[in-house]
């Protein structure tokens, strides 16, 4: 919704004054179909040629993410670092081999199934699975599983903001294609050279709605969407970082409690529950 009604402003404001101060907008709305094949055909070309499938891909879901409200919220943190309690708690009570059962099938797991939100998402009970698992065979310490959840989410990192980048890519562009419409347009009127100055005038006019347009959409609608999706896979990485606080805090020989307090830290502070409210919500689960 916030997506819709920043577009609405941008257009209204863009388009309201145009015409407050005397301006034709029949001669923007006469162009207006042939620049928009015009640059939007270049443009999607050009962001097929320039993305592998699998970036085209993600971009398309992140897309459909953005006119959705972020999932990650602070109702989504408390789930999941009580859920991180539970696991630790029963860990510490029972040894760590008590887990093994929940860490190899998470699905049939009554542990993860007590916290549906974050027990159902693949990426947080993989993330956790597999770190747990390092923490019950014992081969690695802390520091060399902390290495290895670095890499994993700088990995996460560069996945993420692969589209990020395709769209930063697609808006510089838009402006050139614009440009390349309104050429157009003026090698169209410069063959109609013998018309009528009125006639003249309306063709120059339509030919530079081309320049206006493709400057309009790259950073009125699609550079602000590569913001959005920028922050929304900033919103991810947190959680997975929530995680590698909690699981190393434990490893480090740290209680549960304490753990999942190096967990709640790294939250950023609008998400971020306060500490009596973490632990008045693990008290009730």
């Amino acid at each position: 919704m916030p997506v819709i009604i920043g577009y609405l402003v941008s257009l209204v404001c863009v388009f309201g004054v145009f015409i407050l101060h005397g301006g034709n907008i029949g001669v923007v709305l006469k162009a207006l179909p042939f620049e928009m094949a015009t640059i939007g055909g270049a443009a999607l070309g050009a962001f097929v040629i320039n993305n592998q499938p699998k970036v085209l891909k993600s971009t398309m879901k992140g897309l459909a993410g953005v006119f959705k409200g972020s999932k990650y919220t602070k109702a989504r943190y408390l789930e999941l670092m009580a859920m991180l309690y539970e696991i630790l708690q029963k860990a510490r009570k029972e040894g760590l081999m008590a887990i093994e059962g929940d860490v190899e099938a998470p699905h049939e797991s009554e542990l993860f199934k007590k916290f549906p939100n974050v027990g159902s998402d693949h990426h947080v009970v993989e993330f956790t699975t597999d770190y747990l698992r390092m923490m019950v065979s014992g081969n690695l310490n802390a520091h060399e599983i902390e290495a290895l959840m670095d890499n994993e989410i700088d990995t996460h990192h560069q996945e993420a903001h692969a589209p990020v980048a395709a769209m930063a890519r697609l808006a510089g562009g838009l402006p050139a294609f614009g440009i390349v419409a309104a050429v157009l347009g003026v090698v169209n009127t410069m063959g109609s050279v013998g018309q009528p100055p009125a006639v003249l005038g309306g063709m120059v006019g339509s030919a530079l709605v081309g320049t206006f347009l493709g400057i309009l959409l790259a950073y009125a609608f699609v550079e602000p969407l590569g913001g959005l999706m920028e922050q929304k896979a900033e919103d991810a990485a947190k959680e997975l970082l929530c995680i590698k606080c909690t699981l190393l805090a434990s490893m480090q020989g740290y209680n549960p409690a304490t753990a999942i307090e190096f967990g709640r830290k790294v939250l950023f502070s609008t998400e971020r529950p306060t500490f009596l409210e973490l632990e008045e919500y693990v008290r009730k689960k």
